[in-house]
């Protein structure tokens, strides 16, 4: 499954609410399990972004329907990187004329 690395920033409301943070972490996760998709790992870091996610999904429009709805919800905004394994970084390399 391709795999998506996405950065996340707390809106006004999500750090207002940032004690809910985690129980929203869980319901995203089972979510992101009900989509067919792996929420591989999840960091709260520092700097520029908040949060940053691992996943793995089916395919583009899986993702993107599901990062749509989460920032629906209002309490984080996000962008999204499509991310390449090592395997996969080689083999497009190796298309290169």
């Amino acid at each position: 499954m391709p795999t998506y690395i996405t950065l996340y920033r707390y809106t006004q409301q999500g750090i207002k609410n940032i004690k809910k943070s985690p129980h929203r972490v869980d319901e995203a996760r089972k979510a992101i399990e009900k989509a067919g998709a792996k929420l591989k790992a999840i960091y709260l870091t520092m700097g520029q972004y908040d949060l940053i996610a691992v996943s793995e999904w089916p395919n583009e429009e899986s993702a993107a329907a599901f990062l749509l709805g989460q920032g629906a919800q209002g309490n984080v905004s996000s962008e999204s990187l499509r991310a390449f394994s090592e395997e996969e970084f080689k083999s497009i390399v190796a298309k290169i004329g």
